[in-house]
């Protein structure tokens, strides 16, 4: 599919939002919506995101949809600088098939890759004088189970699962032009791997980190929340 580009040039700054998965453990509510329009406080959570963005000028938002992706056309229409792209590989493969879906996109200038099922309460947090390429983080004392950053020297060395005391992913990181070329080529590279359907692009990134300078943007908790659950969305929609 030939994607419209906006005129960009290597100054401006785009955003990358993955929307494909099924979010099968929000069910009941995904089994008729995608998980990023889950409503919090009253808003979709991928508006949250969108308007964070337009709030710093971001040139292009691209929304890449895959389960029941039609019901994010609407984007469109609100908000001017939205355009869909369909990964049609949702199905069998991991998200870095989102990354894929947009690899052609990639590398032309700075660029976001957020996830879509964060709800945004301070839209402060996207920085628009960031000039070297980071993962937002909100570091957690103790242990976790969950994706995160060794740093040495104020440098990601690893992104993986588990650890102690360190910072924890939370679905935004930022790339220079030349580090999402970087990204985006070894992605499509990847298919030739035979884990590739299993892979998600965070892989990638930790397969690419002598070659690409990446640091941490720290966040607090309450700006950003990942809402993994059901039963989660119910609890902070009640806390709000």
């Amino acid at each position: 599919m030939e994607t419209d580009r906006g005129n960009l040039n290597k100054n401006d700054t785009v955003a990358f939002l993955m929307a494909a998965g099924k979010g099968e453990r929000m069910h009941p509510l995904t089994l008729s919506k995608p998980k990023p329009l889950a409503e919090v406080h009253g808003k979709p959570m991928i508006e949250t995101i969108i308007e964070g963005l337009e709030a710093i000028g971001i040139k292009k938002i691209y929304v890449i949809v895959g389960y029941l992706g039609e019901q994010f056309s609407y984007l469109k229409e609100k908000y001017h600088n939205v355009e869909i792209i369909w990964n049609h590989d949702y199905e069998t493969v991991n998200n870095i098939s989102s990354i894929k879906a947009v690899s052609h996109l990639m590398g032309q200038c700075n660029c976001f890759v957020c996830e879509s099922d964060l709800y945004v309460a301070d839209t402060s947090i996207f920085d628009p004088k960031l000039s070297r390429s980071c993962y937002y983080g909100v570091m957690v004392k103790g242990y976790s189970d969950d994706w995160v950053f060794e740093l040495e020297n104020d440098r990601i060395v690893k992104v993986g699962q588990e650890g102690t005391d360190c910072y924890n992913m939370c679905g935004v990181c930022f790339l220079t032009a030349e580090d999402a070329k970087i990204i985006s080529d070894a992605v499509c590279e990847a298919e030739s791997q035979e884990n590739y359907k299993e892979l998600f692009w965070d892989e990638i990134v930790d397969q690419q980190l002598k070659n690409v300078d990446m640091g941490i943007y720290p966040v607090e908790r309450h700006q950003i929340v990942e809402i993994d659950t059901y039963e989660d969305l119910l609890r902070f929609n009640k806390e709000l």
